[in-house]
């Protein structure tokens, strides 16, 4: 190709040009390179002198020969210099050396008063390489801050990714303030403005160069030991600057007062452009300010500055917003999941009791599946297990009123087949597509037999004392709220030492895995826990959740799960004490003397004259009213429990007797001396029952 050689017009005086460091090497190349060049004797002798000065500008062995035409380049014409390059100081900035025209480079260059290089209109002034470059670190810088903070996901998270994020890029120390307490979606805080002080960050103290000093911050999180309040007084200056929303620098006469208002007695601030107050807006209302400090010997904040600040400032804000909001979404979802689950397990007789809840996820802790224990007249305990279709709020919901039909029904002693039969209507006035499974089974202490009716649920496994696992045939029946369907019942042996399992399916059933594989692999998983403790102890219940738990692995979380486990202990014979009694007035007296007998057969004599009291009044009630022959039923377990049924469905109800009345009295008695009392409705009649201690 043809070079085309540059007049010196045009080019930088020796003086304005930074000097190339010497290279013999280079020299070497550029002498052979003028000897080997065609037309490179036609050189001017100026051009060849610089070429062979070691000193010269790098750029200068690129001078190039006349073209085919043998005319001259304009000599006016400016070099443009690099892209990215901070312009240099032209002929005039430098002293006026060199031979060059009028025009300085730097304009060339695009130095402030120059023209654009494409469209020859002029710059205006800033708008060089060098300003260009400091705008596009301020949006890298924006970008990258918005996006650490966005990260954050708890409230600790995003203020933390704010204070990371601009110390100490942006500045040297910053202070996050947060209103105290935070006010949440459209509720309308009452009372005082209050701003906590959240966090603070700072670059580590050095020697201030200028005489300086910086507020003393402690870059600590615990709000307890550290945390400092201020209250924003009404038409004060921070309230004002609160409410203008902009960020402002410390020597506005805005922020002036409100700094001090805000930091405190015996804390300054930089002088000059070195402190910034910027509000903390969420979406309704301020909800706390930031304050970005730079040291005295560091360069002032510039006005573009306050952008940048006013940016952070509105992305930490709705963060902070949005994860006020979700953290009440979670609490209100976890208090709903807490009472819609049992808080504690009751203690029947003849029965010990676990259970666990997992939910789906961490992020989604309500779900559908239930679990339940409820004490039934004759110390009996119905226990229950189901599944809402989905692990929603709404699902949370449909089995919140479910659990709550179960035990109204529970509480009217119906037969198992005949709670899911109204549970089942109960769905469907619920809606049309609110399915549910469930299992209801009644355990008997005294006869040591418990009834099971399933609608459309996991068969539960029984575990015996020797270690044998089986899973039980109940018929499956269908879901709850299908509708037009009947369940049955069935009545299975429940010998004491033995553990009832009921679950749901997401313990068993899952992606890898389908539901008779997950039943089969419980079962095993209940014969080897058992194995471990012996043929002659079962295992104790709570370790026995807990290895059940563990048999799920990292890909069988699809669902929530319920767990409950039931241990027959059950009642012994000799321990129960049971009658017959005709309604008729002899049989108070009667059942004083049947209490008697049995309290003497127990070796319980220091009870015998409150059991005749309290056995008296309650008979005598039932004898009054009854038409068919009076039940009286004494269990001795941890504590004496008397049990009296008749036929009249009424529940006796505890009133203040007057002092002319002749009766009314007996439950006044009952509820002064027994330890517990109460009264059942049954499908027959009632039973009111009391309970005694005894050593």
């Amino acid at each position: 190709m043809t070079e085309h050689s540059i007049p010196d017009e045009g080019r930088q005086p020796r003086a304005a040009r930074p000097a190339a460091p010497a290279d013999p090497r280079g020299a070497q190349a550029r002498a052979r390179k003028a000897r080997d060049t065609p037309g490179a004797a036609a050189l001017p002798a100026q051009a060849q002198a610089r070429t062979g000065d070691a000193t010269a500008s790098p750029s200068d062995e690129h001078s190039q020969s006349p073209g085919p035409s043998g005319q001259q380049p304009d000599p006016h014409r400016p070099r443009p210099a690099p892209e990215g390059v901070p312009s240099q100081p032209g002929p005039a900035q430098a002293g006026g050396q060199g031979g060059g025209p009028d025009i300085p480079d730097g304009v060339a260059a695009g130095a402030p008063g120059g023209e654009e290089r494409r469209t020859g209109q002029p710059r205006p002034p800033g708008s060089g390489p060098a300003a260009m470059r400091r705008d596009g670190d301020r949006l890298r810088f924006v970008g990258a801050a918005t996006r650490r903070i966005a990260r954050g996901i708890d409230l600790d998270e995003i203020v933390m990714g704010l204070c990371r994020a601009t110390v100490p890029t942006f500045s040297d120390a910053i202070l996050v303030y947060l209103r105290d307490p935070l006010p949440v979606g459209e509720e309308r805080p009452s009372g005082a403005l209050v701003l906590r002080l959240r966090r603070t960050d700072r670059i580590p103290e050095e020697p201030d160069t200028d005489g300086g000093t910086m507020p003393a911050l402690q870059v600590q999180t615990d709000l307890v030991t550290t945390a400092e309040l201020c209250e924003v007084r009404p038409g004060g200056a921070l309230a004002e600057v609160l409410r203008g929303v902009r960020p402002v620098f410390a020597d506005a006469p805005a922020a002036r007062a409100a700094l001090p208002e805000l930091l405190g007695d015996g804390r300054t601030v930089p002088s000059g452009q070195r402190a910034i107050l910027a509000p903390l807006r969420g979406r309704r209302r301020v909800i706390g300010a930031a304050v970005f400090l730079r040291r005295p010997d560091r360069p002032a904040f510039e006005n573009d500055d306050l952008l940048v600040a006013a940016q952070l400032a509105t992305h930490s804000a709705l963060g902070i917003d949005k994860t006020v909001l979700y953290g009440r979404e979670a609490y209100i979802a976890d208090e709903l999941q807490r009472t819609m689950l049992p808080e504690t397990l009751p203690r029947p007789t003849g029965v010990r009791l676990a259970s666990r809840y997992l939910p789906a996820a961490e992020t989604a802790r309500v779900g559908g599946d239930w679990y339940d224990a409820i004490p039934l007249p004759g110390s009996r305990v119905a226990l229950v297990v189901g599944d809402v279709m989905g692990h929603s709020m709404t699902s949370a919901a449909i089995m919140g009123q479910l659990r709550t039909t179960a035990q109204t029904l529970a509480g009217l002693d119906l037969p198992p087949q005949e709670v899911l039969h109204h549970l089942d209507e109960q769905a469907q006035r619920l809606g049309s597509d609110r399915m549910a499974t469930c299992l209801y089974a009644v355990y008997d202490p005294v006869a040591h037999r418990i009834t099971i009716a399933n609608a459309g649920h996991p068969p539960p496994v029984l575990l015996h004392l020797g270690g044998r696992a089986e899973v039980l045939r109940v018929p499956p029946g269908a879901p709850i709220g299908v509708g037009g369907v009947d369940f049955e019942a069935v009545e299975l042996d429940a010998p004491a030492g033995a553990t009832l399992l009921l679950y749901t399916d997401g313990l068993v059933e899952s992606r890898l895995r389908d539901v008779w594989t997950g039943i089969e692999q419980l079962r095993e998983r209940l014969a080897a826990t058992a194995q471990l403790t012996g043929p002659d102890h079962p295992p104790p219940l709570e370790a026995l959740c807990d290895d059940v738990l563990d048999m799920l692995g990292p890909g069988d979380r699809d669902d929530d799960i319920a767990l409950l486990a039931a241990r027959f202990d059950g009642i012994a014979p000799s321990d129960v004490a049971y009658w017959y009694l005709e309604p008729e007035d002899a049989t108070p007296s009667r059942a004083r003397r049947l209490a008697r007998s049995a309290l003497e057969r127990w070796g319980l004599q220091e009870l015998n004259d409150s059991v005749e009291l309290l056995v008296s009044e309650v008979v005598t009630n039932a004898v009054r009213y009854a038409t068919r022959p009076v039940t009286l039923r004494l269990l001795r377990t941890d504590v004496l429990r008397c049990e009296v049924g008749d036929d009249v469905p009424q529940l006796p109800r505890l009133r203040q007797a007057r002092a002319t009345d002749e009766g009314g009295r007996g439950l006044y008695l009952v509820n002064k001396l027994a330890r517990r009392w109460g009264a059942t409705r049954l499908s027959t009649g009632k039973v009111v029952w009391f309970e005694l201690n005894h050593s």
